[in-house]
């Protein structure tokens, strides 16, 4: 994944010196962490903050030691020659990347989703799911889409993220049996019990398992090439990271890949009230995409 913005990334405002390097085990200074500001700006259009430098230092800091480097200057230095190859970029990202999601998370996003299925009843649905986490969210439209139009529905979501560590997890499909989010209705309908070895977990069954397609894929790639539109998006928590021209180009990315008159999911904080041309409020963070 090799992908540069063409928009610079916003200066940071003047950072706070580092902490007192004498107790930790790597240098690690202000140089060093608005170099990897812009480093995630140009590969995930990530806008991290000013103040982040505890968690930079704590979440890098396993590459430094199972890449054998004793600084982070070293570390980066030998990241940005490539000799690490895409799999290092990748696991930078990973390392970067915040993974906080939940069954049925913004619950009252569902009952609006079962009725834009109820309209799309007796035609194909395709759904995109993007910032698919540890799958808890696809699993969850998934249900809806069980629950809603039956378990033979002809309905495909797409379940993407840019991290491929929760990726694998998503595509194993299993969790804990206190999960937050299931009712012990959903549990027993959509779900197998583990037992011996593996009681206290849970496995989604095949039949829900099998409407999602998880990929990995990053918002900041140019071209988007997802073959049929969409009628329905969730792209929920993910423009908070961005500046706002990085939410624009993200926006009327999604708003290609969309079917007219389609339904967008966001987050509870995020508004898109300077995208009135492209998406019109329908709901509690609810958007119409607008447009032929």
């Amino acid at each position: 994944m090799n992908v540069a913005l063409s928009a610079p990334m916003p200066a940071a405002r003047a950072l706070p010196p580092p902490a007192a390097t004498a107790d930790r085990e790597f240098s690690f200074g202000s140089a060093d962490f608005e170099r990897v500001r812009q480093l995630i700006y140009q590969r995930a259009g990530i806008n991290l903050q000013a103040g982040k430098q505890a968690m930079v230092y704590s979440r890098l800091s396993r590459r430094l030691r199972e890449t054998g480097h004793g600084s982070f200057s070293d570390y980066l230095q030998w990241l940005e020659r490539g000799a690490g190859g895409d799999a290092e970029w990748q696991e930078f990202i990973n390392c970067l990347t915040t993974n906080l999601t939940s069954f049925f998370r913004e619950e009252h996003h569902f009952p609006v989703l079962a009725q834009a299925l109820q309209a799309r009843r007796g035609k194909p649905v395709r759904i995109w799911c993007n910032a698919a986490s540890t799958g808890e969210e696809p699993y969850s439209l998934a249900m809806t889409v069980a629950e809603t139009l039956g378990s033979g529905a002809d309905c495909r979501i797409l379940a993407t993220d840019i991290d491929t560590n929760v990726l694998a997890t998503a595509a194993r499909g299993v969790y804990d049996a206190s999960a937050r989010g299931l009712t012990p209705e959903r549990l027993k309908a959509h779900f197998l019990r583990g037992t011996g070895a593996n009681a206290g977990a849970i496995r989604v069954k095949p039949e829900l398992a099998r409407l999602i397609e998880f990929r990995a894929f990053n918002l900041m790639t140019p071209q988007w090439s997802f073959g049929e539109s969409f009628d329905i998006v969730f792209c929920r928590n993910v423009m908070i990271y961005f500046d706002a021209p990085t939410q624009r180009r993200v926006l009327e990315g999604i708003h290609r890949t969309m079917k007219p008159g389609g339904s967008l999911f966001v987050g509870h904080s995020e508004n898109f009230s300077d995208a009135r041309e492209l998406f019109r409020l329908r709901g509690k963070t609810v958007y119409e995409r607008l447009g032929a």
